[in-house]
């Protein structure tokens, strides 16, 4: 019934749209663009999608990739997988979602009391596209409805995203819900509303980890692999969102290194474990079967959602991935 309603308003807003003539023109770039990258972009969607709390040593840095089928024998030839990619900032969910969203490290409350301190690209991206569907944040855990909001003075309580969040999306007070659940709720979303920007989180592996249980760690990470197999077949159908749609897959942090304090079940400090995280890149503007060696951290996938969509957020601190962008002349 809420989706119903939601849908109802999205029509209208659909309807202002037309009124006021608000097509949009491609993203043009707002970054030192290297030489022989196309001036505008094919893409005109991004969604993000976490899993949360894997360690590298069980996704791309297992050289079997075990526990990663779908992405690692039917994505991967399809986009680039980053090797050498790190949260540089505090290693816990909250505030590692909040550096995707912001672009900028921070130390945040990890229980949903705090929001961040600075805007996200869903408020920058919303206020820029004023009568546009709204961006849309899908989290398994409640606690990170507070990406939706920050504390600036500018953006506080506005060009705010929508939510589902938790237990009947809830938010904080909904606590987590099952994966399955944000799954079905991420396609209804994604079918229904066909949101230009989303980030998508699903709570597996982390709380298996966190409850010591090693065999549903590794279910988390299959059962989130075959998530994400999902929603990338589904936008490849979809004639909406088909060839124009980028998709990151990424996790917030990692956990610690087996032989170090608690190893798989705890996360938080500066270890490589912790650090060192997954990203996969798909889209229209990107090589494919690429695999990229240099280092890069998890800012700079916010840098690069600014750079495809033509967000003009010139606080985060991270650079484009520029190592993926197709030349000119490769479309």
């Amino acid at each position: 019934m809420k989706l119903f309603f939601l849908k109802i308003q999205y029509i209208l807003l659909a309807l202002v749209c037309i009124g006021f003539s608000c097509r949009q023109d491609p993203p043009i770039s707002i970054g030192n663009k290297p030489s022989g990258i196309a001036e505008t972009y094919v893409t005109e969607n991004v969604i993000i999608i976490v899993m949360d709390g894997p360690r590298y040593s069980e996704t791309w840095g297992d050289p079997n990739h075990t526990h990663i089928p779908v992405m690692a024998e039917k994505l991967a030839k399809e986009g680039a997988v980053f090797t050498n990619f790190y949260n540089n900032g505090p290693t816990y969910t909250n505030a590692g979602h909040a550096a995707i969203t912001t672009g900028i490290y921070q130390e945040i409350n990890n229980n949903g009391e705090e929001v961040p301190d600075n805007p996200s690209f869903f408020q920058y991206w919303h206020s820029q596209n004023a009568y546009s569907i709204s961006p849309w944040i899908i989290a398994s855990k409640g606690k990170l409805e507070i990406l939706s909001n920050c504390k600036n003075d500018t953006y506080k309580d506005k060009s705010r995203p929508m939510t589902n969040c938790g237990i009947g999306g809830k938010g904080r007070e909904g606590g987590y819900r099952d994966d399955f659940q944000t799954f079905e709720t991420a396609i209804s979303i994604l079918d229904n509303y066909h949101p230009k920007l989303v980030l998508i989180n699903f709570m597996e592996p982390d709380l298996s980890g966190h409850n010591a249980n090693w065999e549903g760690y590794l279910a988390g990470i299959r059962q989130t692999d075959y998530y994400i197999g999902e929603i990338w077949n589904f936008i490849q159908r979809d004639s909406i969102y088909s060839d124009k749609t980028t998709i990151f897959v990424t996790n917030d942090h990692g956990r610690h290194l087996d032989g170090w304090k608690d190893g798989f079940v705890s996360h938080g400090d500066n270890c490589d474990g912790c650090r060192h995280i997954n990203l996969y890149a798909f889209g229209p503007d990107f090589k494919k079967n690429m695999v990229v060696t240099s280092s890069h951290e998890l800012i700079d996938l916010t840098r690069t959602t600014n750079e495809l969509l033509g967000i003009k957020n010139l606080s985060s601190t991270g650079k484009v991935l520029w190592d993926i962008f197709k030349k000119q002349e490769d479309y």
